[in-house]
């Protein structure tokens, strides 16, 4: 996620009794999703800091996320969120040994970065977020949390200090999950939530229809690194889009979810242009 994010936190609400089929339920916790012994499967060369114990307890505050309807959208969502953070922190590649999809996150913070480098990520852009004097903001944890407007507003909303101590996204499993969770559910009139989007909460109006966006998992990649792997048809551009939905794919299988028949965003144009 390296580029300038203005939405604000999707609404989150208390976990609710419900016998509907189409809400959250009273024992919807990603535990019952998601054992650790499928967590190791689904990442057998994760980093120490991205355990599975790590992860449980951040998404408990998170009580919609794979929670809101059935089984099959629990877990196309669950696939859905792995993919992505899966490919943000991936250490593998075609010929890597158990394939290529099952090195996600093995990487805490972007390569090349520490020691004070990549100091363009220090841009404040305007926003009401600046730049501590001797803190980088590079990408660091799952969803590779990126810029002082995304750490201020992540830390103002989780009650963290973010802005201060970025470090803190790299160096504790809970907060690093906590980012990526954050970044997950967040969403605004302007642009939806990668968790509306996979669990149908969002439909495309005639503007979005006019844009190319629609429905599924190629909606999560435009709003997470559009600007970047959408709207061309670069090589690389094509490469990452191709690895993000192969790693949809492979989580979906293992999760023994169907997916859509087009998972791309190509074509689709990003958001604020």
């Amino acid at each position: 996620m390296r580029f300038m994010r203005f939405n604000l936190l999707l609404s989150l609400g208390f976990l609710l009794m419900s016998g509907l089929p189409s809400g959250p339920v009273a024992d919807a916790g990603l535990a019952t999703l998601l054992t650790k012994a499928q967590y190791e499967t689904f990442f057998p060369h994760h980093h120490p800091l991205y355990s599975y114990e790590a992860l449980i307890k951040a998404a408990a505050g998170f009580p919609l996320f794979a929670a809101e309807g059935d089984v099959t959208v629990r877990k196309r969502e669950l696939a859905a969120f792995f993919a992505e953070i899966a490919h943000e922190t991936t250490n593998g590649g075609p010929g890597s040994p158990g394939g290529p999809y099952a090195w996600g996150l093995c990487y805490t913070e972007e390569l090349g970065c520490g020691d004070g480098h990549c100091t363009q990520y220090n841009s404040g852009n305007g926003g009401p977020y600046k730049a501590v004097p001797g803190k980088t903001y590079y990408g660091r944890g799952p969803i590779q949390l990126s810029y002082p407007y995304n750490y201020g507003r992540a830390g103002a909303e989780l009650n963290l200090p973010l802005l201060t101590h970025p470090e803190l996204v790299s160096h504790n499993g809970v907060i690093a999950f906590q980012t990526a969770l954050w970044f997950w559910m967040r969403g605004d009139d302007s642009e939806p939530s990668c968790h509306a989007v996979m669990t149908g909460k969002w439909q495309p109006g005639a503007e979005d229809r006019r844009l190319g966006r629609h429905p599924g998992f190629g909606m999560t990649i435009l709003i997470i690194n559009g600007n970047v792997e959408c709207h061309t048809q670069s090589p690389a551009a094509r490469k990452d889009r191709e690895d993000r939905i192969g790693h949809y794919r492979y989580f979906a299988r293992l999760l023994q979810v169907p997916v859509e028949k087009d998972c791309d965003c190509a074509g689709m144009t990003p958001y604020g242009q």
